[in-house]
């Protein structure tokens, strides 16, 4: 213990053992004698130490300490106060002073009435010891309660503060300091380094939490990102495979209404259903590419998806199922158009069953009858002439017949589904005709037989039954055919029946004529009947047609002609309608497919390696078909798609581009502080004299001392080693100075955001206390609850000697956070 500064180091013994606490280092062995030459050898050892730190020691000698001169003592011990207890610093002594005058300034700059200039008259009212405790410790002192014309009160608060709870001897009284005018400057200057010191610590804990909370954040984080994508990329796969099969169901609905419903689920399916999965689809590649970045800049492995979950087997799955896809879609369309043609067939099959049904009705009961065996010869001749009006019929409805068997087996070729009861009713109208057939032959037979017994027949009667039946029949299928329904798709197929229809048209005049004919033969009839004075009874033996009957069917004819030519013209106005909507859709089509392709070509410019994409064929401006339209909407539909995920991808891209640039995480303000602190440090002394305050700039250099000073501004607690590491990084080629740039690479590097196992591991070293291990305990006082529990969770129990219980490896973990692992 030291008791008189005067008295006390005189022998050299009590120097040389304060220089071995304050330097941490071991110095020559002392000599033991009592002499005066053996207190000046202990003195000169101690003094050769301090010279060998690179101290230079004017005009203090060691005979000057033996004979007890207290202001060279005095002197000896500032000096050694400024190497050893101010930051450990050189002796150039403007450094060390303005250093730490510089890292006091930062310290208390928010605080309101401080503003530290020098080491004795700013700290006279106690305002700064206080800002900087509570700056570093803000639970030990309420700074808002302080008052500036307090002195004596902030200053007695600030020296038992720091001596209860920072270990800080009070070193001055705080009378001496506010009733001098200018306090000792040395006196604070060493007090104030006493506040740097027992902060440094806890900074440097701090920021080894910081960073440790930093890197496992970053973990966290992507330990999220990597279960999102697991979880999105299993829920896509697994929709893509629930939906395949119902694509690739062919199973064709019996009716046109349920094909329609199949249709209109499959529209659902592209509305609602697909986009979703189309925007899944593109987040996902975009998470997995900002993870892969994340990781990458965070000197992390790339991350490795599940077998199967790879973005290449996401896309793989994707495009088989726009295969099925598209398939399903040509698949119902062709099935709606067989559906359209077997619903025209059926209801075609049907009109004429039952025009043809109508026409048989009662003639089997007819040609059954035996009404020749009590008839006249009249009539025997009438229903001879008649019969053969019959046969003439019949022969006409053979053409209806066939085409009644025709259409019903296109309809069975194309698998309608009530093919059924159309074969049976075919079948039935098939087996009727044979039966008319023999009952006609038969009766002919009779009435043959029957005719050699008479001998005269009205030849008017059988004329006019030749003449009207097929005139008859002639009109019924003219009013078959101006009633027949049509389904056309172009402007090609309504004209062929205009066509068509004017050639019918056209064939009137010469059926009038018949008309006319016909009405003749009933007129002579009546005229012969008249002039001869024969009275007519009934109606015309050979037929059952009447001049009244062929008058209203004639005019049921033409009433129809004007209806069909109006039905024609009304076809023709929609389809010229389909037409211009086809030539707008193709305009529009023409017009969108290059503006996509220009919008990809630009975003080629952002996007290096981007698939080309097939620029759209140009849409005939003419007609196009069903078949054409659908592919061409096909075909902008995914043009239009890929068109948003090359967006969304050439997105992703630029964020990863901004965050790569942006990894290394150094603000602006932080920038502005590099360089405000490089620019104050930047200078050269005149004459090589270390001169104070009259200094000129360098241009954007530091000499080495100027450095360290500007290291322990920012905080930084060198050593000798640990500043000659930093030399040979921010100097390689030993040139004696420091440009702007290598200082800005220096502070980036150890500011950056980026971290590596070493730096993890030194961190963790920092709070165990360079324990090659850390305690539970440890990790919940330095970290908050969520990091603190999460390296628990996860490391393992350290093996070794003498190990505390509940020690935790924080080398492995820290290892394991950089390696192939499943942190």
């Amino acid at each position: 213990q030291i008791e008189n500064i005067e008295e006390d180091f005189r022998n050299g013994l009590k120097l040389m053992l304060l220089l071995e606490v304050i330097s941490g280092e071991r110095l020559p062995k002392p000599d033991k004698g009592k002499m005066r030459f053996h207190k000046i050898a202990n003195v000169n050892k101690a003094l050769d130490y301090i010279s060998s730190k690179g101290v230079k020691l004017v005009s203090i000698g060691a005979e000057e300490i033996v004979d007890g001169n207290l202001k060279m003592t005095l002197g000896m011990i500032w000096t050694i106060i400024l190497r050893f207890a101010i930051q450990d610093i050189s002796v150039e002594e403007t450094s060390a002073k303005e250093g730490l005058l510089l890292w006091c300034q930062r310290k208390t700059a928010p605080y309101r009435n401080v503003n530290v200039q020098n080491f004795h008259i700013s700290w006279k009212d106690g305002l700064a010891l206080c800002a900087l405790i509570h700056r570093h410790r803000p639970d030990l002192i309420d700074y808002s309660k302080l008052r500036k014309d307090d002195p004596i009160g902030n200053l007695n608060t600030a020296f038992e503060v720091a001596e209860k709870y920072l270990d800080i001897p009070k070193m001055l009284d705080a009378e001496d300091i506010v009733n001098t005018p200018k306090p000792d400057e040395k006196a604070i200057m060493t007090y104030v380094s006493c506040f740097y010191h027992a902060f440094a610590g806890a900074e440097q804990a701090e920021t080894a939490a910081n960073r440790i909370c930093k890197v496992l954040a970053v973990n966290q984080e992507n330990e999220r990102l990597m279960e999102e994508y697991e979880k999105l990329a299993s829920e896509l796969l697994e929709w893509i495979r629930r939906t395949i099969p119902w694509l690739e169901n062919r199973v064709a609905e019996q009716t046109m209404r349920a094909m329609q419903q199949k249709l209109e689920d499959f529209r659902d399916y592209r509305r609602v259903h697909k986009p979703p999965r189309v925007q899944e689809k593109c987040q996902l590649e975009i998470n997995f590419n900002t993870l892969q970045t994340k990781l990458r800049l965070s000197n992390r492995p790339a991350f490795m998806p599940s077998e199967g979950k790879m973005v290449s087997d996401i896309a793989n799955a994707w495009k088989g199922l726009e295969q099925v896809e598209k398939g399903y879609e040509e698949w119902l369309l062709t099935e709606i158009r067989r559906l359209e043609r077997l619903d025209h067939l059926a209801e075609k099959f049907k009109q004429k069953c039952s025009l043809h049904e109508s026409w048989t009705a009662g003639k089997e009961h007819l040609l059954s009858q035996k009404d020749y065996e009590t008839a006249s010869l009249m009539e025997i001749r009438a229903l001879m002439r008649k019969h053969e009006a019959f046969e003439s019929d019949l022969a006409a409805h053979q053409d209806r017949v066939e085409q009644i068997a025709a259409i019903a087996q296109e309809l069975n070729e194309l698998d309608y589904h009530d093919a059924a009861s159309v074969n049976t009713r075919c079948q039935g109208i098939c087996d009727q005709w044979d039966n008319l057939g023999t009952l006609t032959q038969k009766r002919r037979d009779a009435l043959e037989r029957v005719e050699k017994l008479w001998e005269t027949i009205d030849q008017l009667y059988l004329e006019f039954a030749k003449r009207a039946a097929p005139f008859n029949n002639w009109m019924d299928g003219a009013m078959e055919d101006l009633q027949d329904m049509f389904i056309v798709h172009s402007i090609e197929e309504i004209q062929s029946l205009i066509t068509a229809h004017d050639q019918y048209k056209a064939t009137l005049p010469e059926a009038d004529k018949e008309r006319i004919a016909i009405m003749g033969i009933q007129n002579e009839i009546t005229k012969i009947a008249q002039t001869y004075g024969i009275k007519l009874v009934g109606v015309n033996p050979y037929t059952v047609l009447s001049p009244q009957d062929i008058t209203n069917k004639w005019e049921a004819v033409k009433q129809l002609v004007p209806l069909r030519d109006q039905m024609l013209q009304e076809e023709v106005a929609r389809q010229q309608a389909n037409e211009r909507l086809r030539r707008s859709f193709a305009a529009q089509a023409n017009i969108i497919g290059p503006w996509i392709q220009t919008k990809m070509e630009h975003l080629n410019r952002f996007e290096s390696g981007m698939m080309n994409v097939q620029e759209p064929a140009t849409i005939d401006d003419g007609s196009v078909s069903g078949i054409i339209r659908h592919s061409l909407l096909q075909h902008v539909r995914v043009g239009w798609e890929q068109l948003l995920t090359t967006i969304a991808r050439t997105i992703n891209e630029v964020e990863n581009q901004i965050l790569t640039r942006d990894a290394k995480g150094i603000s602006q303000e932080q920038l502005n502080e590099f360089r405000a602190s490089f620019n104050h440090f930047d200078r050269v002394s005149e004459m090589g004299l270390t001169i104070v305050f009259n200094l000129q700039k360098r241009n954007g250099m530091m000499d080495p001392d100027d450095f360290r000073a500007c290291l322990i501004s920012m905080g930084y607690d060198l050593g000798e080693v640990e500043f000659a590491r930093i030399m040979t990084l921010v100097d390689p080629n030993n040139t004696g100075v420091v440009t702007f740039q290598a200082f800005i690479d220096f502070m980036t590097r150890e500011t950056a955001e980026t971290d590596t196992a070493e730096q993890v591991m030194a961190s963790f070293k920092i709070l165990a206390s360079d324990k090659p291990y850390i305690t539970v305990e440890e990790l919940r006082r330095e970290l908050p609850p969520e990091q603190a529990e999460y390296c628990i969770s996860r490391m393992t129990k350290y093996i070794g000697p003498e190990v505390a219980l509940g020690a935790l490896d924080y080398i492995s973990f820290s290892s394991a956070l950089y390696g192939e692992s499943d942190l």
